[in-house]
């Protein structure tokens, strides 16, 4: 076992040739809005609220090596009564890449990336629900692999749909409705 030659993990000191790399640099919220504007009536209300759940993601480039990465919630909770409550939030991450080919960069930064940040971002609207006085709202899980593949096929039938004239590619900083 001794004489086995192991690849030695990097310190991040290495030989810029390596393969991709990517690092979560940070993540946080940038922007959180809840409301409960029917309060304190609210509480006295017996029927089950119907809930909305909306998703945007959106990618900006800080700078050559590092992306931020927005996930966008919008959660609306509605029964014949009013409005219960309604809760926005755009939860964030900084990523470092470094030696990506560039049709990894998509599905990185719009289908992992958001992976890696929705565990955080559900736990926010989870606590953000229970402090307006109603139950802790866990969201389901999000196919973001899907909902990236979704968007590709709506660009390519746009794109197949114009009059044969200029049309734009489809890039990895479109956001996924």
């Amino acid at each position: 076992m001794a004489d086995q030659d192991l690849p030695t993990p990097g310190n991040g000191s290495g030989d810029s040739n390596e393969g991709p790399q990517a690092a979560t640099l940070a993540q946080y919220i940038k922007d959180l809005s809840i409301e409960n504007p029917n309060s304190p009536q609210v509480y006295q209300w017996q029927e089950q609220p119907r809930v909305d759940v909306q998703f945007n993601i959106d990618v900006a480039r800080v700078s050559d090596e590092v992306h931020e990465v927005t996930i966008k919630l919008e959660v609306s909770a509605r029964s014949d009564s009013g409005v219960q409550f309604l809760v926005e939030l755009s939860y964030a991450g900084l990523f470092g890449l470094r030696n990506f080919p560039d049709e990894a960069m998509g599905p990185f930064l719009l289908v992992e990336a958001p992976r890696l940040l929705f565990p955080f971002a559900r736990q926010i609207m989870a606590d953000a629900t229970q402090n307006t006085g109603f139950p802790p709202l866990l969201l389901d899980g999000i196919d973001f692999g899907a909902a990236y593949i979704a968007q590709l096929q709506a660009q390519q039938a746009q794109q197949s749909g114009s009059d044969g004239g200029e049309s734009e590619a489809p890039t990895d900083e479109t956001p996924i409705n």
